[in-house]
């Protein structure tokens, strides 16, 4: 089963590093792709929650404000994410993500009011540095760069706020209500700046592939990655999502070709950034364990 699981995971990551491909894809503005991933892919959420599982989507009002105001980062994050590859390339959008890894260090503590860990600290001052590196290689993409940090900045604040409320309700719940009140912000957002031709005038084809992204890209990895759990521990799951920006990265070299051709430079501080991750990860493993053992002496 374990085995089966992995390959599930492969499956899953998989699935997130193609979401920048479509992104590319997709002629669509960032905002609307957005309105319509998020719109589409709680659809599919809520029918599948609601009439295969048939389970209750009661929440109490003040989990609900909770789960919307997530969701609203979540929506920030994906904004910034589609743009950044708008203006830029893939591989930029991708390559930014890694800027988690510091983000991560700093805000968890002060939310779950835990002592800083130097090692996360100094791994992400590693990230930064090779981020440095390829924002003076790569001065052409800096408004995919500027905007790909605060991709990676909102998608920690949505991860770790996230983490406060899981176990409130059940996971498909949580998942459902915080893109679900992604969506509606955005819908006021559209509603009050009176930008409501750009949803209108959407084509066949980038709804199509809206659709696509929404149910095979969002709505089944997420519900899948919370089933896996079961079978795999989180560091496994961590350290595998980690690979998103390799598959995207490689995906995107030979779908795309010449646009995405980046300098060595580019690589090479890509590749220290992927593997600092992963370092860090399996540091944070063993002194997991290590503390386990120890409590249990």
């Amino acid at each position: 089963m374990k085995n089966s699981a992995l390959f599930r995971l492969h499956i899953i990551v998989f699935l997130w590093g193609f979401t920048a491909i479509l992104g590319k894809l997709i002629t669509a503005e960032a905002q609307v792709l957005t309105f319509f991933r998020m719109g589409i892919a709680a659809l599919f959420l809520f029918i599948y929650i609601r009439f295969i599982r048939k389970d209750n989507l009661n929440v109490s009002r003040k989990l609900l404000f909770g789960l919307v105001g997530v969701g609203g980062f979540m929506a920030l994050h994906w904004l910034c994410f589609f743009h950044s590859i708008k203006v830029s390339n893939v591989s930029i959008a991708l390559c930014c993500l890694s800027l988690s890894t510091l983000f991560t260090s700093i805000l968890e503590p002060i939310v779950f009011k835990r002592k800083i860990d130097i090692s996360e600290v100094m791994m992400g001052i590693v990230i930064v540095a090779c981020m440095a590196v390829i924002f003076n290689i790569e001065l052409r993409y800096k408004e995919g760069i500027f905007f790909g940090i605060f991709t990676a900045l909102f998608g920690t604040v949505f991860s770790v706020f996230n983490g406060k409320l899981y176990g409130k309700t059940s996971s498909g719940n949580i998942i459902f209500y915080e893109i679900l009140g992604g969506f509606m912000l955005i819908s006021l957002f559209y509603l009050f700046s009176g930008g409501m031709t750009e949803i209108t005038s959407i084509s066949i084809r980038d709804l199509a592939l809206i659709t696509l992204l929404a149910g095979v890209f969002t709505a089944y990895p997420m519900l899948e990655s919370v089933n896996l759990m079961k079978y795999i521990s989180p560091f496994t799951l961590v350290l595998t999502v980690n690979l998103e920006p390799v598959y995207g990265i490689i995906l995107a070299f030979f779908i795309f070709g010449e646009s995405e051709q980046m300098s060595p430079v580019f690589y090479v501080a890509s590749f220290v950034m992927i593997t600092a991750i992963v370092i860090n990860g399996i540091l944070k493993s063993r002194k997991a364990k290590k503390n386990l053992n120890y409590e249990n002496t």
